[in-house]
């Protein structure tokens, strides 16, 4: 058994491909049962933000696996299959799992080191949980991911970046977000627009100066209860355009919200509008409009690493790597364990076999002359699975580890049911 992800990110595909294959939380966990349901996969988890999808899988055969697992996301994006190919990634085993601890602990997100990202993942793993599509491998892998991802924050000032798209963006809109007189409306009542709002609280925006309008306007009345500021009905959003200064938009939905002729009725008070949403909420052809400042998840992708921060990005990467060599020491040795125990317990069988044969040969024999002849059968079995079993463990640090342990168990002829067996339901060795 092994990991394999399947993905697209912004790193692998521009924001037009990734629009096509974004998912809101029903789409995911019914991708991830579909994927769950093919040959080869035991279990599945699918993490969506706004600038990945990616479909985790523990696989019995890896190209099986990948056949299927790529399948499924192609034709949930509508994507030929030479489109797909040039913005696809696949990861297997090692590379699998420093993708996803590099992913939880922001190094391969658009703002590098955010920390919205643990949040996502964390997400995606309860949503798995909930739908049991994840089972005692997957379940490690993602609890150890968020482990990694809390220690790269409480190690190093990496929390000196933008801890998520909403400051990024913020701070890419300049002075207007904290003007006194700065009036924002949200549009969006979701996780995104939960985060904007809290944010733009803690930098000390009065309550009064922020509106939220939601499609479903008791989502929206609900955030604004929570947070204490004004929720407004969506019929209505083009008049508060209208006293806005920014526009913070992350509908979910699967078009465009607001186009160009929207904005330009909305009059000259608008001057920066902010889209979070994958697909896009606003129409890029509103940069085309005088005083109108548009920050989307396009300008976002171009911001670079703060120079000052190389060495908290890299303590974070190192971090990382050693999580990454310590998971897979542990996991090689969970599964050689069963087979070093079934080989002792073989060898101790045939012992016993032998003691009882040469008992009803040889009945005259006293206690203390069977119990000598058993003791010295238990030394030569000792002695011969000593050197195999000592090697075995020699090679969990290194590469060869589990293939030896398949070879041990292949040359010994052990049952694999025995083999099994030494496992615990949970997949942890006894």
């Amino acid at each position: 058994m092994s990991v394999l992800v399947v993905g697209m990110s912004h790193k692998s595909a521009p924001l037009e491909v990734l629009e096509k294959v974004a998912l809101d939380t029903g789409a995911s966990v019914k991708l991830s049962q579909l994927v769950l349901d093919t040959p080869f996969v035991t279990e599945s988890v699918v993490v969506s933000t706004c600038n990945r999808v990616e479909i985790y899988v523990e696989a019995e055969r890896f190209h099986g696996a990948v056949e299927e697992v790529s399948r499924l996301l192609a034709e949930h994006a509508d994507l030929g299959r030479e489109e797909f190919v040039q913005n696809v990634y696949v990861h297997f085993d090692e590379a699998a799992v420093a993708h996803l601890f590099g992913v939880a602990a922001g190094m391969d997100s658009m703002i590098l080191g955010e920390s919205q990202i643990l949040g996502q993942v964390r997400e995606a793993l309860l949503t798995a949980q909930n739908e049991a599509t994840v089972g005692p491998a997957l379940n490690a892998l993602f609890q150890q991911a968020l482990r990694i991802g809390k220690r790269g924050h409480a190690e190093t000032g990496i929390d000196r970046l933008a801890p998520s798209i909403v400051t990024a963006s913020f701070a890419a809109a300049g002075d207007v977000v904290d003007a006194t007189d700065t009036r924002f409306l949200i549009a969006g009542a979701g996780t995104m627009a939960k985060l904007a709002v809290r944010t733009l609280v803690e930098r000390g925006v009065d309550a009064d100066r922020i509106a939220v309008a939601n499609r479903t306007y008791e989502r929206a009345q609900d955030l604004a209860i929570e947070s204490g500021i004004r929720a407004v009905l969506w019929d209505d959003v083009d008049s508060e355009l209208a006293t806005a200064d920014v526009l913070i938009s992350c509908t979910g939905a699967n078009g465009v919200m607001f186009d160009r002729a929207r904005i330009e009725a909305a009059g000259g008070r608008l001057t920066v509008l902010i889209d979070l949403a994958l697909p896009r909420d606003i129409d890029g052809a509103v940069r085309d409009i005088d005083g109108i400042s548009l920050i989307d998840l396009v300008v976002l992708s171009k911001l670079t690493e703060n120079a000052e921060l190389a060495a908290d990005v890299q303590q974070v990467r190192s971090i990382v790597d050693e999580e990454v060599r310590t998971f897979l020491v542990a996991k090689a040795a969970s599964q050689v364990t069963p087979t070093v125990v079934a080989l002792r317990t073989m060898a101790t069988d045939v012992v016993e076999a032998e003691v009882a044969r040469i008992e009803s040969r040889l009945p005259d024999l006293t206690p203390d002359e069977l119990a000598s002849v058993r003791q010295a059968l238990r030394r030569v079995a000792d002695k011969l699975i000593h050197t195999p079993t000592v090697r075995v463990q020699q090679l969990v640090d290194g590469s060869g580890g589990v293939t030896y342990a398949e070879a041990l168990a292949d040359l010994f002829a052990l049952d694999q049911a025995a083999v099994a067996a030494v496992t615990k339901v949970g997949g942890e060795p006894a």
